[in-house]
């Protein structure tokens, strides 16, 4: 294929295709480029037993507006539920239990509810309680999650709340993750004043207030390849899938994607940060480095249908979590037949999403299916009581998928989109890397990277 357009995009994931109805939308001649044989890029639904189940994130967070105001513009809004319980449990003092409602991201908001819980040890409750009166300890700048979480509220509070809910997002070591990227929730919290508890109680207060009571999360009823899906089709032949791009070069004023044939105005690479690396290492080595800093992690998903009768649990929540210091295989499982309505059939088999792997855990990577659909059996027999064989079963494995912001990342990204503006006008890096792994964060990412050339392209036809 040979083309000249005014915006090509690299990588047809949700950051990719949202880059690309960016310039849709602004009247731009647009391409989207991808090696893979599918659009999507982590977001796909897929048949289980005969049901609809997501490959990897199932829901978005319904509170920001990106990802609903996509599903609007694309005309599948009407299309959108909310899962059917808020409930979760975590593994903790060796069984599960419910998570207390009042807390932002792990951080408790009402102490006496995660004593009941039996969540936290009397003295994990009362070290958390200092948080109330401890002096004022906070640092200019970024820090990890942990470091402000263990110096505010104690180790138990880390390891037993706050580090299982974000390792199911980032799958990574919280005493690593970046607080203003992986959490910037508890970041604002935090900026408020010295008390975490009693910011994260104002911050939740005020969203309650000002949000009512709409959603936090929401999903396609057709599952996240729905999403996907309505974008290809809007998009229609802009999207080439199977069609690697293996080199990004200066051709005069405009950028030549090899062996493509396609010659762009503009480009955004919409790729993890290690496959974005090579690619602009030529007309910006310094980006590059930066992006090959970025360490990621490796999740597999197995997916299990079983008979209702073979699961002991009452399965009465969307699902668990499980504390790195369990030292289980198993990370999280959603129940999902229960969290989706959609999903719950007639009741006589349940669907249950396992997920294994974190930034410092590859034993998942390292077996082979049948070996790993073996272990995570083995874990849910000890949490959830599952004892009966499944009677269909799906493994999806998502290498180096789940990128790793270290402390100071944002700066790092404010950098580098410096760099590429001054050095290379005209090229943009976006991904999950860059702000963040949510949808709407992927979305806004996208959009802002593609409007962001737009604006600086002098002579472009949309500018």
């Amino acid at each position: 294929m040979t083309a000249t357009v005014d915006l090509a995009v690299v990588g047809a994931g949700i950051s990719g295709l949202a880059a690309a109805w960016e310039g849709v939308w602004r009247g731009a001649d647009v391409v989207v480029l991808d090696g893979a044989p599918r659009a999507g890029g982590v977001l796909a639904t897929s048949a289980v037993g005969g049901v609809m189940v997501d490959e990897a994130a199932d829901a978005f967070l319904a509170r920001v507006p990106e990802a609903v105001e996509l599903c609007t513009e694309l005309g599948i809004d009407g299309e959108l539920v909310a899962p059917a319980t808020g409930s979760a449990f975590v593994w903790s003092e060796d069984r599960l239990r419910r998570l207390p409602a009042e807390q932002l991201l792990g951080v408790p908001t009402d102490l006496d509810a995660v004593a009941a819980s039996g969540i936290l040890s009397p003295a994990g409750v009362a070290r958390a309680r200092a948080d109330l009166t401890r002096p004022d300890d906070r640092p200019d700048g970024d820090e990890a999650v942990g470091a402000l979480v263990r110096r505010r509220l104690g180790d138990e509070v880390l390891d037993r709340l706050v580090a299982p809910l974000i390792d199911g997002i980032w799958a990574g070591d919280c005493d690593r993750l970046s607080l203003r990227t992986a959490t910037p929730a508890l970041a604002a919290a935090r900026d408020r004043g010295p008390s975490l508890m009693r910011s994260a109680a104002a911050a939740r207060a005020e969203a309650a207030g000002s949000l009512g009571d709409r959603p936090v999360f929401l999903g396609p009823r057709g599952g996240m390849g729905r999403l996907v899906e309505a974008l290809v089709e809007r998009l229609g032949d802009r999207v080439r899938c199977a069609s690697p791009v293996a080199a990004i070069e200066r051709a005069g004023p405009s950028w030549r994607l090899a062996p493509s044939g396609v010659t762009a105005d503009a480009v955004v690479v919409a790729l993890p940060a290690h496959a974005a690396a090579p690619l602009v290492s030529g007309p910006a080595p310094t980006v590059a480095a930066v992006l090959g800093g970025i360490d990621h992690a490796s999740v597999a998903f197995v997916t299990l249908v079983v008979p209702r009768a073979g699961v002991a649990h009452d399965l009465d929540g969307s699902g668990f979590l499980v504390p790195r210091s369990a030292g289980r295989l198993v990370t999280a499982c959603s129940w999902a037949s229960s969290k989706w309505a959609h999903l719950a059939g007639d009741g006589s088999s349940v669907v249950l999403r396992a997920a294994a792997g974190r930034s410092d855990d590859s034993r998942a990577a390292a077996m082979p299916d049948d070996a790993l659909v073996a272990a995570v059996r083995a874990d849910l027999a000890e949490l959830t009581g599952l004892h009966a064989a499944p009677d269909a079963v799906r493994v999806r494995r998502w290498p180096r998928a789940f990128p790793q912001p270290r402390p100071g990342h944002l700066d790092a990204v404010a950098g580098l989109e410096a760099e590429l503006a001054r050095t290379a006008p005209g090229l943009a890096v976006t991904g999950a890397w860059a702000r963040g792994v949510g949808i709407p964060a992927c979305i806004r990412g996208g959009r802002a990277a593609a409007a962001g050339l737009f604006t600086a392209a002098a002579g472009h036809p949309t500018a």
